[in-house]
């Protein structure tokens, strides 16, 4: 079902409001700039949405006439990005206020702008056009709203407003082509449904669950940069619960979809659900989060299994299985997100410390406490303990958080009560060789 181009709306300025003084002071300059120059230009996408909606935007996105050669011309301070559609990046010290060219449509254009893959994928799409085209090409009605600094007016080409008010989140044109174009548009879909608190338009939404796998073909990299926007941006816990819904969790982490349970109760499971819920709550606090310790929580129940698979069938100590446990389960998931090396090392680092934890007797404690991933480890160690309700980690969480916080005399008292015997290493008993068969030649 195709969504239905409306006429266009304008709003004025006593009709909506979107005030000057909550948009970004660099967004505005570009804004006049382009203006006094003889180019169109809007404020476009979430900026405006955000604006509308009564919320502070992360970023203000621009749009115009104006090709990314002749912005360069303009702005001294400007560089053009991208390939598969060239954008400009005006710099303001930290702040890049993103420029683009009104896009046009691609269907009537030659294969030397527009390229697509056999799936239907969009490759490159360079081309330009109008403002209306532009709304048109635009992924979702509510993100297709544009506002003027030159008359103060919002432009609604697509019924982007009337969706807004009734927090519905609807693909602009025909869902599945659009999909085909570029799969990560899925993934943008469920993501603003959760952000939102938003319901998907029905028509949006049939295509996703068949179209899922689309997402294989999409490099690592970029489900890498699209993951951490789904699950580090506040409102990780409902899009997790709406990317399983749309069985689109398989394809970021298929590793760990292979163990999903149908009552949903499993450890893993429940350690999904309360990391995300946790990260939530960080983010919301505005606390810091580290997409090492989220990675480290979501896969430690598939490394446990592997480790215990690994043993038995080779017979290796633990601690030697473990390590080879967290090589598999790392390259897995490396194989649908790129996730960078230096991530990597530190979820093997929170790992490890696991194994530690529990081995406080000598200087043990003070010397774990030195490590720099210390207080991640003690977290993940918090998390097990609740997620499995098991009192022994429960003891060893109350241990360390007390050993954290006491004074070095109390802490050499906790030292001196653990007890004589250190807790052993888990080993796994190697299996026995059987004595070769006898050969009736050595009888």
């Amino acid at each position: 079902m195709e969504t239905v181009i409306t006429p266009l709306n304008i709003i004025p300025r006593d009709g909506h409001n979107i005030s000057r003084k909550d948009i970004s002071e660099n967004a505005l300059k570009v804004l006049y700039r382009l203006n006094k120059a003889g180019y169109e230009a809007y404020l476009v996408g979430g900026g405006v949405r955000d604006l509308l909606l009564g919320k502070k935007p992360k970023d203000f996105d621009i749009t115009t006439n104006a090709t990314p050669e002749q912005m360069r011309k303009l702005f001294r301070n400007c560089r053009l990005v991208g390939r598969r559609f060239r954008l400009a990046h005006v710099m303001f010290g930290p702040e890049i206020i993103e420029v683009a060219t009104f896009r046009g449509h691609h269907e009537a254009t030659s294969d030397t702008e527009t390229q697509r893959g056999q799936n239907g994928m969009l490759l490159r799409d360079n081309i330009f056009g109008s403002i209306e085209d532009d709304a048109q090409r635009r992924d979702l009605t509510i993100n297709s709203l544009y506002y003027s600094v030159s008359d103060f007016t919002v432009r609604d080409y697509v019924g982007g407003l009337s969706d807004l008010r009734e927090g519905i989140v609807r693909m602009i044109g025909e869902p599945e082509t659009r999909y085909r174009e570029d799969p990560v548009r899925m993934l943008r879909v469920v993501r603003f449904a959760a952000k939102l608190n938003m319901s998907i338009a029905p028509e949006t939404a049939e295509p996703i669950p068949r179209l899922a796998t689309l997402l294989n073909d999409i490099p690592p990299a970029r489900l890498f940069e699209e993951a951490l926007k789904l699950l580090q941006a506040g409102y990780g816990y409902e899009t997790y619960l709406k990317l399983r819904e749309y069985q689109l969790f398989q394809p970021l982490f298929p590793t760990l979809s292979r163990t999903f349970t149908d009552r949903g109760d499993s450890n893993m499971e429940r350690m999904l659900a309360q990391v995300f819920k946790n990260t939530d709550t960080r983010l919301q606090n505005n606390q810091r989060v580290n997409p090492a310790f989220l990675f480290a929580a979501m896969f430690w129940y598939t490394l446990l299994e592997s480790a215990q698979k690994i043993a038995q069938e080779s017979g290796l100590v633990y601690y030697d299985a473990f390590a080879l446990a967290m090589n598999d389960v790392l390259d897995e998931a490396c194989r649908a997100l790129a996730i960078p090396k230096r991530i990597t090392s530190l979820v093997r680092d929170i790992w490890q410390l696991q194994l530690r934890l529990p081995r406080r007797h000598g200087k043990r404690a003070w010397k774990l406490m030195e490590h720099p991933k210390f207080r991640a480890a003690y977290d993940l160690l918090a998390l097990r303990a609740d997620v499995e309700n098991n009192q022994e980690l429960q003891r060893l969480t109350a241990w360390w958080g007390e050993f954290q916080t006491a004074a070095p005399p109390q802490q050499k008292t906790m030292m001196n009560t653990l007890g004589d015997d250190p807790v052993p290493r888990r080993r796994t008993r190697r299996p026995r060789k059987r004595p070769a068969p006898r050969r009736e030649s050595d009888a």
